[in-house]
C-alpha cells in the first residue's frame, strides 16, 4: 500500500481561521451541553475527543491528532451508519431523532459526522505518530474508569429523555440498563482490553501503512511531538 507523506505547509499546519472557528464551536458545545446534559456528558469518548482535537489543532501535535483519529475513525463511522438509518441499526444515534431534546442541542451533535474527517485531514497534514495508539489506550482506560466511578446509570440524568444513561456503556451494552452476566469490575476490565484490541490497534496498523511519519523538532523532546513549522 502506498504511504501518504505528510504535506509541507510553509508556516503553520493549520490556518488560524480554522483554529478560531473550532475553538468557537467548542465554546458553544460546552455552553449548551453542560446545562442540558450535565458535566458527566463530557466523559463520553466522542465529547472528550472533540476537546482533545482542539488542543491538537493549536499545538499542531501529531500525537494528539493521531490518538483521536485512532479512537474516532471506526466508532464515528458506525455512529454515522446508525444515523443514516434513523437510529434503528444500533440505536446509538436514536437521541438525534428524539423531539424531547431541543433541536439546537441535537444539531450540535452533528459533529459526529465531520469530526473523523477533520482528524484524518489533520493526520495527513501532520503525519502519524506511532505512539498515538499507546496514548489512546491509556486515555481509554482512564475515561472508562472515570465513567465507572463517577456515574451511575441507576440515577436519573438531567436533560435526558431517558431514566438514566450508561456513559460509555461501562455498566452494560444497553444505554439505560445494567448488565448482570459478570461482576461489574470484570466487565469494565473487559472493555479496557477490547477497545484497544478490536478498535485502536487495527486502525493503527492501517494508519502506519497509509500515513507518513511526522517531522519533529530535534531540540524539543516534548511528549506532545509538536510539528516543526515549515
Amino acid at each position: 500500500m502506498t504511504t501518504v507523506a505528510p504535506s509541507t505547509p510553509s508556516r503553520s499546519a493549520f490556518p488560524l481561521w480554522l483554529k478560531l472557528a473550532y475553538t468557537l464551536f467548542l465554546c458553544v458545545l460546552v455552553a449548551v451541553y453542560w446545562p442540558a446534559y450535565g458535566p458527566a456528558n463530557f466523559l463520553w469518548f466522542c465529547d472528550a475527543a472533540a476537546i482533545v482535537t482542539g488542543l491538537a489543532l493549536w499545538l499542531q501535535s501529531p500525537l494528539l491528532a493521531g490518538s483521536q483519529a485512532v479512537a474516532m475513525t471506526i466508532s464515528q463511522t458506525v455512529w454515522t451508519l446508525d444515523f443514516l438509518t434513523g437510529g434503528r441499526l444500533l440505536g446509538i444515534s436514536a437521541y438525534m431523532f428524539d423531539r424531547n431534546i431541543h433541536l439546537y442541542v441535537r444539531a450540535l451533535s452533528t459533529f459526529h459526522l465531520w469530526l473523523p474527517f477533520l482528524l484524518l485531514w489533520m493526520v495527513w497534514r501532520l503525519g502519524y505518530d506511532r505512539w498515538s495508539v499507546w496514548l489512546q489506550t491509556f486515555l481509554c482506560g482512564a475515561v472508562l474508569i472515570a465513567s465507572f466511578l463517577l456515574t451511575d446509570p441507576r440515577q436519573p440524568r438531567r436533560g435526558y429523555p431517558y431514566e438514566s444513561v450508561n456513559v460509555n456503556r461501562v455498566f452494560g451494552l444497553q444505554p439505560v440498563t445494567v448488565q448482570h452476566g459478570m461482576p461489574p469490575v470484570a466487565y469494565l476490565a473487559l472493555q479496557i482490553v477490547l477497545y484497544p484490541l478490536c478498535v485502536y490497534w487495527p486502525t493503527h496498523l492501517v494508519f502506519k501503512r497509509i500515513f507518513g511519519e511526522p517531522r519533529r523538532l530535534e531540540s524539543a523532546r516534548s511528549p506532545l511531538n509538536v510539528m516543526e513549522p515549515r
